[in-house]
């Protein structure tokens, strides 16, 4: 991991420079302390391909089928009556 900490008075001067080196992913984290503490950490967002990849299946395996479920057959026994107007029974 490329890492870097900057006081705040350093960072503040460096500021534009140090957030290009971030979009740039020259750096993965800068750390900036005031007083020999550290008081903030920065690092670059994740990529447009990482982001997709949190979104996308994030329930994968989360739905389970009961065996011989048929999905394509009704569930309701009754007919709807949603053409009538009503929504609920």
């Amino acid at each position: 991991m490329r890492a870097e900490t900057y006081g705040a008075a350093d960072f503040k001067a460096n500021c534009l420079a140090i957030l290009d080196r971030l979009a740039r992913r020259d750096l993965d984290q800068v750390t900036i302390t005031k007083r020999g503490h550290a008081v903030a950490v920065l690092t670059p967002p994740p990529s447009m391909a990482d982001a997709v990849k949190t979104l996308h299946g994030f329930m994968s395996g989360s739905v389970s089928i009961p065996e011989g479920f048929d999905l394509l057959s009704p569930v309701v026994d009754e007919p709807l009556a949603a053409s009538e107007g009503v929504l609920h029974g």
